[in-house]
Formats: structure tokens, C-alpha cells, sequence
């Protein structure tokens, strides 16, 4: 029951009250090569011997693995692995262009180039129309506008959200085409 806590320690968890300590396990030595089924306290003692640690690595399994190996090490190759996973995610964002209704081609145009940009690089481009004051009253404007974006945009992206009404002003959002 000793060699279990130890191996459970090493886990951080409390060790399964009925394992017997004789219980055969199939390990791994050092090297990573087989080392057959092996009854636990002689697995521990070969552990003791190369000055390393018993880590159970399949606890489900009948009869359980485990690998005799610096754990410290382990956990360390562990959390760089998980770190370059997370490296290797792109985080979608959503960049966000501001029309009005009264934007002019020129503007149009470096906006535009704006979200082809954003779209390239894989982030989704959420297109506000904002209207002030009398403004208001036009609303067919934002129509209009909008469904030249599209019209524009018709290659490289895809409507998420169809242009819809939010207070003052209309909103809608793009995602980039997948390509291949």
C-alpha cells in the first residue's frame, strides 16, 4: 500500500484503497523499452535503482501501465506541448469597419481595402452604418450600401449576418470563404 501512495503522489491523488501492492502492472523501463508485467514493489525498486519515478500512465488499463521515467521532465515536455497547440491556433477575430451613409467612392474604396485585408488574413469583419439626426429617415441607403459591399466582396466572403437594424444604426458580418 506504501509503493501505491507513492505512485499516487506523484499524481497529486490519494491512492485506490483496494490496489493490491503485488498487483502486476505492465511497465516501461528507462529507456522506453517493454519491461513485461511487473509486480509494483519491483517496479518501484527499479525506479529507486535508476533514481527516477513510477508514473502510472494508464490507470484504466487491466492490467494498469505504468512508466518509469523522471516526472518532473514528463510534466515539463507535457505543458510545452500543450503550449505549442495553443501556438499553433489562429484566434478568429472580428474587426469592425464604420461606414455612414453619405461615404464617398474614395473612402469606399480604402475601407474596402481595409476589410479585403482582414479577410485574407482569416478574421471575420463585422460592417457598421451608422446614421445621425435626420439621417434616419433614409434608411434604404444602408440597403443600398450594403448590398454593394456584398456585391463587391462576393469572391472572398460569405454573409454571416444579414444586415440587421441595432438603435442608430445596421450592422452585418462577413466571414472569409474557405478556400482549397
Amino acid at each position: 500500500m506504501q509503493e501505491d501512495k507513492k505512485i499516487a503522489q506523484l499524481r497529486g491523488q490519494t491512492p485506490p484503497a483496494n490496489r493490491d501492492p503485488d498487483e502486476p502492472r505492465i511497465n516501461n523501463d528507462e529507456n522506453g523499452e517493454q519491461a513485461g508485467i511487473v509486480r509494483t514493489r519491483d517496479a518501484l525498486d527499479r525506479a529507486a535503482e535508476a533514481e527516477l519515478d513510477l508514473v502510472e500512465v494508464a490507470a484504466n488499463a487491466n492490467p494498469p501501465v505504468c512508466k518509469i521515467m523522471d516526472y518532473g521532465k514528463f510534466k515539463f515536455q507535457q505543458s510545452k506541448k500543450l503550449a505549442e497547440a495553443r501556438k499553433k491556433q489562429k484566434q478568429i477575430e472580428v474587426k469592425e469597419i464604420k461606414f455612414r451613409p453619405g461615404t464617398e467612392d474614395h473612402d469606399y474604396q480604402v475601407k474596402m481595402r481595409s476589410i479585403l485585408r482582414f479577410l485574407e488574413e482569416g478574421d471575420k469583419v463585422k460592417i457598421t452604418l451608422r446614421f445621425r439626426g435626420r439621417e434616419m429617415a433614409h434608411k434604404e441607403v444602408a440597403g443600398v450600401l450594403l448590398d454593394r459591399i456584398e456585391q463587391d466582396l462576393i469572391e472572398l466572403a460569405a454573409v454571416e449576418q444579414r444586415p440587421k437594424m441595432e438603435g442608430r444604426q445596421v450592422t452585418m458580418v462577413l466571414s472569409p470563404k474557405k478556400t482549397g
